[in-house]
């Protein structure tokens, strides 16, 4: 007696949308078999027909691409690859990738591009304090200005914070030239970029202006209580213990703050860094919550997401606890 294999098939209703699913040259489809080495995918006129053990996911795949592009959005490899992880993972990838967070700019929408991102943004909605901890290319700088910018928007905030701390990385701020403000424009500059993309240059310039918007380094923020704002403290893994504590107690009322940062990535002097290992401090604190983004959530080139995968793998374990080899160690 034989096994009937299992036989899954998928409509796209209409030849325009097959052609968007399977991809110039079939490029998304041959994506999708490499994938489920498992599956047969034959395509015939507006039905793919998908055969084999892995049918059933590379079906669910199928269904979601088809969701995608019957909403307006197009598809490339970058996007297929993200809805595949997404499958795999029982999440619904259409809902993640084609629901707008926040609208920016002349009302261009704003969206997640993994499920880490989308649980990224609705943990900032629904908390008073977020910490997003994840390697670079995650979007955690990026989607906090956005949700920002947002709140500043609706009215829910009087104004922005954004702050980093000026660490070097193995330059020296004395070496650069200028005057205080113009040696530490480098190590802001990611968020005026951030700032720029939300808002368009002129208008981030006269938030500037206005005091609406102000960037400025964390040593900056000592003695200030901060209400009605919403505050981003970014590159948090290169505070210092005591400047962490010193942040965080500047929350005023009316105030939201998101916390960003890459343990993997301490640069701060002796490895003292006011972020790694905060969360066992600061656990069961209602409103304040941490969301952990991993190489997954990587939406950079897909090298990058290679890279922060191999990194993972190779780091030690006290690395990827978020405590750096001190110096001299191996």
């Amino acid at each position: 007696m034989s096994i009937t294999e299992p036989v899954v098939t998928v409509v796209v209703p209409g030849a325009h949308l097959m052609a968007a699913v399977v991809g110039e040259r079939d490029a998304l489809l041959r994506r999708v078999e490499s994938a489920f080495p498992e599956a047969v995918v034959a395509v015939r006129g507006n039905e793919v027909r998908i055969t084999g053990s892995d049918a059933d996911v590379a079906g669910r795949v199928f269904e979601e691409l088809a969701d995608i592009v019957q909403r307006g959005e197009g598809l490339d490899i970058d996007v297929v690859s993200r809805v595949i992880a997404m499958v795999r993972n029982d999440v619904a990838a259409h809902e993640v990738l084609t629901t707008d967070i926040v609208r920016v700019g002349q009302g261009r929408p704003v969206r997640a591009k993994t499920a880490g991102q989308l649980r990224y943004v609705e943990a900032i909605r629904d908390n008073l304090v977020t910490f997003a901890i994840g390697p670079a290319g995650t979007g955690k700088s990026w989607l906090a200005v956005a949700m920002a910018v947002q709140a500043l928007q609706s009215k829910q905030v009087e104004r922005i914070i954004l702050t980093r701390p000026a660490v070097e990385a193995g330059e020296r701020l004395g070496f650069l030239p200028g005057d205080l403000m113009a040696k530490i424009d480098p190590y802001l500059r990611p968020l005026y970029d951030a700032l720029h993309d939300m808002v368009g240059a002129e208008n981030a310039a006269k938030y500037l202006e206005r005091g609406v918007v102000e960037v400025a380094p964390l040593a900056f923020m000592r003695g200030r209580t901060l209400n009605n704002s919403f505050i981003i403290l970014d590159e948090a893994q290169n505070t210092t213990p005591e400047q962490m504590k010193m942040f965080l107690t500047r929350i005023g009322f009316g105030s939201k703050v998101v916390v960003t940062g890459d343990t993997t990535q301490i640069d701060v002097p002796d490895g003292r860094s006011g972020l790694a290992g905060l969360e066992n401090v600061l656990t069961k604190i209602d409103g304040l919550v941490f969301v952990r983004l991993d190489g997954g959530d990587v939406v950079r080139h897909r090298i990058v997401a290679d890279i922060v995968a191999a990194y993972e793998r190779n780091t030690s374990t006290d690395v990827r606890r978020g405590v750096p080899r001190r110096r001299g160690e191996r």
